[in-house]
């Protein structure tokens, strides 16, 4: 399959359907908060259609837009607004947002945020080690070692939530 016969058979709908909740769901594991995440992701696909870019295959469009998601939402989140911002703002969404979520969602949400980008990249997206050092610029053996620690401090943050259920 050709480059141009491969980019002709995608749509921005099609597009849309394929990755709109893969980038939502990483840039809310980053920005922590409904809003900020849809407009990373808003943002991620705007820079999608100025890019005009031709992919080899699927694998490399996906490779791609998480970059960019990875990339859109480090830059959101130390944006000089981001952090000046008010957090009364995230805290009145976070009473209504999640519905029900598992202990192991929160337990992730309370990751450092280079933790929870590594944890959401590998179980969920179910990337490689070697495919997740590429998306972040990190070395390997970074990524393994933030794995290891993400999978640490999970099992504390859930032993501590087990103690304390009624």
């Amino acid at each position: 399959m050709t480059v141009e016969k491969f980019e002709q058979e995608i749509t921005a709908e099609r597009l849309l359907e394929m990755y709109a909740d893969m980038v939502y769901k990483l840039a809310y594991a980053r920005t922590q908060n409904k809003t900020d995440a849809e407009d990373v992701t808003q943002e991620v696909f705007l820079k999608y259609i100025r890019a005009d870019k031709k992919f080899n295959d699927e694998e490399h469009r996906k490779a791609w837009l998480l970059k960019v998601t990875v990339n859109c939402a480090k830059s959101y989140v130390t944006s000089a607004w981001f952090r000046h911002r008010s957090d009364l703002d995230e805290a009145v969404e976070q009473t209504g947002e999640m519905e029900e979520e598992s202990d192991l969602f929160y337990a992730v949400q309370k990751l450092p945020d280079k933790y929870r980008v590594v944890v959401h990249l590998f179980y969920y997206e179910e990337l490689s080690i070697i495919q997740i050092s590429e998306i972040t610029k990190t070395k390997q053996s970074t990524v393994k070692s933030q794995l290891s620690r993400a999978r640490n401090m999970l099992r504390t943050i859930l032993k501590e939530a087990e103690q304390y259920e009624f």
